[in-house]
């Protein structure tokens, strides 16, 4: 008998339009990926034995993943909403670059976007994350507190900023 898990909750359909793009890019990618390990995976099947053909066993693998992400972005590109507008309104919403300032006057910089198109190397947080449902709404100034790991942090909002046609 298994061990069952429920199913993980279901992420915002929201992205960018350069993040729409970054998939639509990255499922052509794959298909051109998946071809050449096809075809590597022929020439190692007609090595022989494959039981004991370490290349045969590694292109299987390489095809599963391969053939997984294909199947996520087929299913997940259709239900994505692309989020083009960006609102008049002096407040953190969606697609919003946010500076905030905390206790100990340290400056932090992240933009909101979708689960789909989040990057710790750019600081692009998941409209998802504890942290963008804490800055969402808020405006200009407005302390917001967040807690990670058991531990509060006070920070107060700098500056929000739009970035057009991003």
């Amino acid at each position: 008998m298994g061990r069952w898990r429920p199913p993980a909750p279901s992420a915002s359909p929201y992205i960018t339009p350069a993040g729409f793009e970054a998939l639509q890019r990255e499922l052509e990618d794959t298909w051109v990926r998946r071809r050449d390990v096809v075809k590597a995976l022929a020439a190692a099947a007609a090595e022989g034995d494959r039981s004991e053909n370490a290349e045969y066993i590694y292109r299987k693998k390489e095809l599963g993943g391969l053939d997984r992400r294909i199947r996520y972005l087929q299913k997940r590109l259709p239900v994505l909403t692309i989020v083009r507008d960006t609102p008049a309104a002096d407040a953190i919403f969606f697609g919003a670059t946010v500076e905030l300032c905390d206790d100990e006057d340290q400056t932090h910089m992240y933009r909101i976007v979708g689960p789909d198109e989040t990057d710790a190397k750019t600081a692009a947080i998941s409209m998802d994350s504890p942290l963008a449902r804490a800055l969402l709404g808020k405006c200009l100034n407005d302390n917001v507190e967040i807690t990670a790991d058991g531990t509060t942090t006070a920070m107060s909002v700098v500056s929000i900023r739009y970035h057009a046609g991003k």
